[in-house]
């Protein structure tokens, strides 16, 4: 259904800022993260979000040599905090009243 997957997409979308700003993270893992909240999600959904998100300032990457592996970690920017903090104040708005 295509309203559901716009919705999950912005769910997906506070999961990534959530996680962002507890730890730096590489794609692989988000994808196996948001799959564990029940997400279907792949690689080619999972990268152009979040270089939408690099590319709107609210997160930064930087490249990691992990065990012999480049890997993009994300975290979060200011801006990305503050964008956090609203959406933390939407949701639970949001939760109590359909709740």
């Amino acid at each position: 259904n295509k309203i559901l997957r716009k919705v999950f997409l912005a769910f997906m979308r506070i999961h990534i800022l959530y996680h962002a700003k507890k730890e730096p993270f590489f794609g692989l893992w988000m994808i196996e993260e948001l799959k564990s909240h029940g997400y279907e999600v792949s690689s080619g959904t999972i990268y152009p979000i979040l270089h939408s998100m690099e590319e709107d300032g609210i997160l930064v990457s930087e490249e990691k040599t992990v065990e012999g592996k480049v890997r993009k970690y994300y975290s979060l920017t200011e801006k990305g905090e503050g964008v956090l903090a609203e959406v933390k104040e939407k949701t639970n708005e949001l939760s109590r009243e359909i709740i």
